[in-house]
């Protein structure tokens, strides 16, 4: 399992009230709500299967086998819920439009420049599509964030970066013709005794659209989990909103556990949905709470049906692009199904110096806010670009795959004003180029670049490029409280390709051509279901990470349900 936060050993129990094990699972002997979160060995992996989570872990309700699925019984309170407001309704969801990527020429333009981006929505959303046995929109589909969910075992940091680099360069599995370059980013993890104090801002949706079980009381044992893991070192504050927002808590301790916990479950879902008043309240505590030098975060549940007050994803920006001066950073966690708004939600993730996460059952919950609990909250590092610079001399093309809303302008990677992507305690970026070998180099006219030297004109000749460097990866971040960006240069050898493709890369590649496939993509060339299936096997070892198992077995179920 992947782990991003260094924890002290305790138990996992979660103390909830009647009323919420009400909602789904619990069973006629449920004694006083207990809740307990446990892990267990493979011997679980079809229940999880079933609940869209990985095959290591179950969760337990007094006894009972919670599979995270809809049960809407007339005593549940997503039953309660569908009474009032109806059984069925228009499937509504909404994703941003993805122009994909296409090659590039390095001769006319020698550098690819993006922002970082760990959100891993994505890919959790597909496995609910999947485990629904339903196709999958195609803007639903972004490789970058199938790519990040995974741990690719990455090496830590050294010395005071706060990011190690790690590069693999090999043959293109759909392509024979090119080749693929993997590029590695491992934050440095924070540890639990020395991590900074938080002061959170829980942003509940409790309107009439968060009544199904896969909504809010998904959403109160998620929070109620992340409670049980902080002290007295943070404040929480809870700001939920329908019709109106409403102050539920005003930065209590972190060790109130069990207030927390009850403010929680004594939530109910009804009404519209004014979530821009919601969102101006839950910086309001944020800023008041202020603690310099800590870890300031709102982070918001919902579907993001926002149905009053500020509505479109444009006005909505503008909001959270003011709300970021005052250093505090927003998280985003998505719920439901049917009417989930996903290009909100990431659009309010991406402008709000945040991350964005899909929790398609209570297992994701777990994963999310415990076992990553440190990427989640604690940030090392803000505003994190990437520049490449290809050497023509090797490479004559190049084509990000993935990270088409993160693309920015080569003059943005020196502005200190362009706002970029934010990575966590622990937390691990991917990003693979495929590459069109040179034949014979081109450079581009511009002296100010690595490999790419001034033509004299009066000679019309240009310099010979000796350097034997594929590229070179540049990187600029700033801390986590700071303005000014700092770099860190990382170059490549073209003499490091390998004929066979090393674990990591050929993993990541069976995610790109999943995602390519799923999105018929134009640039998938070979890819197939088939192929992604063989490919995965060959990157998986017998004690592989249980999430590259469960990927493989949704491919398969994929190729089912499109029946290819």
């Amino acid at each position: 399992m992947k782990k991003t936060l260094t924890t002290p050993k305790r138990s996992f129990s979660i103390l909830i009230t009647a009323s919420l094990l009400a909602g789904c699972g619990a069973g006629a002997g449920t004694n006083a709500g207990q809740t307990a979160v446990t892990e267990t060995t493979a011997a679980s992996a079809q229940t999880h299967a079933e609940a869209g989570a990985a095959p290591q872990e179950t969760i337990a309700v007094s006894g009972d086998s919670f599979d995270g699925s809809s049960c809407l019984t007339s005593d549940s309170i997503a039953g309660k819920y569908q009474d009032a407001y109806g059984t069925k309704s228009p499937n509504t969801e909404e994703y941003g439009f993805i122009q994909e990527n296409g090659f590039r020429s390095v001769a006319q333009e020698p550098l690819s420049t993006f922002s970082a981006d760990v959100d891993t929505a994505s890919y959790a959303n597909i496995r609910r599509f999947i485990r629904y046995g339903q196709s999958i929109p195609t803007d639903a589909v972004r490789i970058e964030e199938m790519l990040n969910y995974f741990d690719y075992e990455y090496p830590d940091p050294e010395g005071e970066e706060p990011f190690s680099v790690t590069t693999e360069y090999s043959v293109c599995p759909w392509n024979e013709d090119n080749r693929l370059l993997l590029i590695g980013l491992k934050a440095k993890e924070i540890d639990f005794a020395n991590r900074p104090s938080s002061n959170l801002v829980f942003l509940l949706d409790v309107s009439g659209s968060m009544y199904a079980d896969d909504k809010l009381p998904l959403v109160q044992k998620s929070f109620t989990m992340l409670a049980q893991n902080l002290d007295s070192r943070d404040r929480v504050s809870i700001v939920t909103y329908a019709g109106y927002e409403s102050v539920v808590l005003d930065g209590v301790s972190g060790s109130d556990t069990a207030k927390i916990a009850a403010a929680i479950s004594d939530l109910e879902a009804g009404g519209s949905t004014a979530g821009s008043a919601g969102i101006q309240k839950a910086y309001q505590l944020a800023e008041k709470n202020y603690i310099p030098g800590g870890n300031n975060r709102v982070i918001l549940a919902t579907d993001g049906d926002l149905n009053v007050g500020l509505t479109s994803q444009e006005d909505l920006t503008r909001l959270i692009e003011e709300k970021r001066k005052s250093g505090v950073h927003l998280s985003v966690l998505g719920v439901g199904t049917g009417n989930i708004k996903d290009n909100k939600m990431e659009a309010l993730a991406d402008n709000g110096d945040g991350n964005y996460s899909y929790l398609d059952s209570i297992y994701e919950a777990k994963k999310v806010l415990v076992d990553e609990m440190g990427g989640t909250l604690i940030t090392v590092a803000k505003d994190v670009k990437l520049q490449v610079e290809f050497n023509p001399a090797y490479v004559s093309g190049y084509r990000l795959v993935g990270y088409e809303n993160r693309i920015l302008d080569k003059e943005d990677f020196h502005d200190d004003k362009v706002d970029a992507g934010e990575i966590g305690s622990g937390h691990a970026m991917t990003a693979l180029y495929e590459l069109i070998p040179a034949k014979t180099a081109d450079a581009a006219s511009d002296p100010g670049l690595k490999y790419q030297q001034d033509v004299n004109a009066a000679y019309e000749s240009r310099p010979t490029n000796t350097s034997t460097e594929l590229l070179t990866v540049s990187l600029r971040y700033k801390a986590p409280n700071g303005d000014a960006s700092k770099l860190m240069a990382h170059p490549v050898e073209s003499s490091s390709f390998t004929e066979i493709l090393p674990e990591n890369l050929a993993f990541a590649a069976a995610v790109a051509q999943f995602g390519m496939v799923l999105r018929d993509s134009e640039n998938k060339g070979t890819a197939t279901f088939d192929s992604v299936i063989a490919l995965a096997r060959s990157s998986m070892g017998q004690d592989s990470d249980p999430y590259r198992k469960e990927f493989l077995e949704l491919v398969q179920e994929a190729q089912r349900i499109y029946g290819k």
